[in-house]
């Protein structure tokens, strides 16, 4: 890295600009978006309630309003410790340190979309001077590479998607950066040659980092499971680069990784008893997936690291991003090896292909992906570092002509990322609201009618969608849910009746039992609305009696 030079004062600026903007863009139409099905249920976790308590108190046949949903989505009578016993009873694979920090958080500023999200918002400020550590610690640079990442973390709209997500999932990408920069520091400072009065003197430091990396991976444990799979990798990396010989570097962090598995251990009994609990269970439900193509799946999250329109997948413009995205990761992976030492590529692409391959290789034995976005954050991350320290070393580059192409180069994804988020941040849905990406047109269509009633049951998704849509409906929509599709009493002063999802046999039971028919009013690949509606034969008499009636 000594061919690097000071960044020049463009470019500082540039860093600024663009930091600034992400920060802007992070913080801006918080309330806009839909509160999707998953972050209700991480309301619902705050609240101390557990999903049998809200079932049993809203599905239970009796019309209700959209206020009665307030109770179980947010901070309330419950304590802090039903926080945490609910997530163990109920959801034991989210561990509970964000939900703690959530609930604290509410506590302060109300329950709010915008106060949820504001903390998401406000944790992913700390991803900016952490991602500039791990740089400083891979590359040596001063500026150039590290400050390239900021910018490319400022204006990433896969970045920007998790930013304003009311889910642990910033969280675990601050815990992920830490753990990794101060591993690699401790590993640096373990192996640097210096004689023995130094090396009493660095002795502090030393055991101060290592200390660090065991909190750090304690602290990323508690936010998310998946952050065993970044230890494995942060463990064959050191593994590796020591040869396979037992040092003394191995030995320290072997040490420091049992304390930081130690301290999660409590909660990992948890999780244990509840897997083999589900084992041994007769009721073996899943909830419901969705599936796509593995490779479009895979492509079109590259493809959103730095450009994203939330277009569909079957778009041709889409293709053609995706390709070339795909072309410059590459491109940037291969430069990365080509030009660093083995220490420096080794980590990242560790960091890209250890966490994603238990997600990928059970999905290559069936036909399709399952959407899991935010388990493949490691990878992210390290395909934006590798793209960094290409960007930060081609500005440099002594060839004027290839200079000015890695300019524009620069450019075109700047204009990209910041386009990305201009259109996100002025949307009421995206991509990542999943089983929710419709309500808003929903919600609509409900919106409009004068005395609507909305008739739901508990199974599958409706559960948490059903939630969803209370944020979007007016006061005068009425709820009318029920539990293992029970015929539902519905009451004769509304004129506008609605069926969220419900199965073919449980529409037509309705239908049958009421005398009436329904008309479908929305569908997507994930749920369908009905309408209930007179029969078209009952509809022709009663225009020709009020003929004959206006005929008289």
């Amino acid at each position: 890295m000594r061919h690097l030079k000071s960044a020049p004062s463009w470019l500082r600026f540039l860093i600024i600009f663009l930091l600034t903007m992400g920060i802007l863009f992070r913080f801006f139409n918080l309330d806009t978006k839909v509160y999707s099905h998953d972050e209700t249920y991480t309301s619902l976790r705050i609240s101390g309630y557990t999903r049998t308590e809200a079932q049993n108190k809203l599905f239970n046949g009796s019309v209700i309003g959209k206020e009665s949903f307030a109770q179980f989505q947010g901070v309330n009578q419950k304590s802090l410790n039903d926080t945490i016993m609910t997530l163990a009873k109920e959801d034991s694979l989210h561990p509970p340190l964000y939900y703690i920090i959530a609930r604290l958080w509410l506590e302060i500023f109300g329950n709010s979309v915008t106060a949820i999200r504001s903390l998401s918002a406000l944790i992913s400020l700390l991803v900016f001077p952490c991602v500039y550590w791990l740089c400083r610690e891979l590359f040596n640079a001063p500026l150039s590479v590290p400050g390239v990442a900021i910018a490319l973390m400022a204006i990433s709209p896969i970045q920007l998607v998790y930013a304003q997500e009311a889910q642990e999932y910033i969280l675990w990408l601050v815990t992920i950066l830490l753990s990794s920069a101060s591993l690699l520091r401790a590993m640096r400072l373990e192996s640097q040659d210096q004689d023995q009065l130094a090396k009493q003197r660095q002795q502090p430091e030393t055991f101060t980092i290592w200390s660090i990396y065991a909190v750090t991976l304690a602290i990323s444990l508690y936010t998310f499971l998946w952050s065993a799979f970044v230890a494995v990798a942060h463990g064959i990396y050191v593994i590796t680069t020591a040869r396979l010989q037992f040092s003394s570097t191995i030995r320290t962090y072997l040490l420091a990784s049992l304390i930081g598995f130690l301290a999660f251990m409590p909660w990992l009994v948890v999780v244990i008893g509840d897997f083999f609990q589900f084992l041994i269970s007769a009721d073996k439900a899943t909830p419901q997936s969705f599936f796509m193509p593995r490779f479009e799946f895979l492509l079109m999250q590259l493809s959103r690291i730095f450009f994203d329109l939330d277009l569909s997948s079957d778009n041709q413009f889409n293709y053609l991003i995706t390709l070339i995205c795909f072309i410059f990761v590459g491109y940037s992976i291969y430069f990365l090896c080509q030009t660093t030492n083995y220490k420096v590529w080794l980590f990242i692409i560790i960091l890209i292909v250890v966490p994603a391959l238990p997600l990928i290789l059970p999905d290559l034995m069936v036909e399709g992906i399952q959407s899991s976005e935010p388990d493949f954050i490691p990878s992210y991350l390290g395909i934006q570092v590798a793209v960094a320290y290409l960007l930060g070393t081609q500005i440099y580059n002594e060839s004027v002509s290839r200079q000015n192409i890695w300019y524009a180069i620069v450019g075109l994804v700047i204009i990209c990322g910041l386009i990305s988020s201009k259109v996100y941040s002025q949307s009421e849905t995206w991509w990542n609201k999943g089983i929710s990406y419709g309500n808003p047109q929903v919600a609509q269509i409900i919106n409009q009618t004068t005395r609507p009633l909305l008739i739901s049951d508990a199974l599958g998704n409706n559960y948490g969608n059903v939630f969803s849509l209370s944020y979007l409906l007016e006061p005068k929509v009425q709820f009318l849910l029920v539990q293992n599709q029970k015929i539902p009493k519905i009451p004769d002063k509304f004129a506008d009746v609605f069926l969220f999802n419900p199965s073919d046999n449980w529409r037509e039971t309705i239908e049958r039992n009421y005398n009436l028919k329904t008309d479908i009013v929305y569908s997507d690949k994930y749920y369908s609305v009905w309408k209930l509606a007179k029969p078209r034969i009952v509809r022709q008499r009663d225009i020709i009696r009020k003929a004959k009636l206006s005929n008289l």
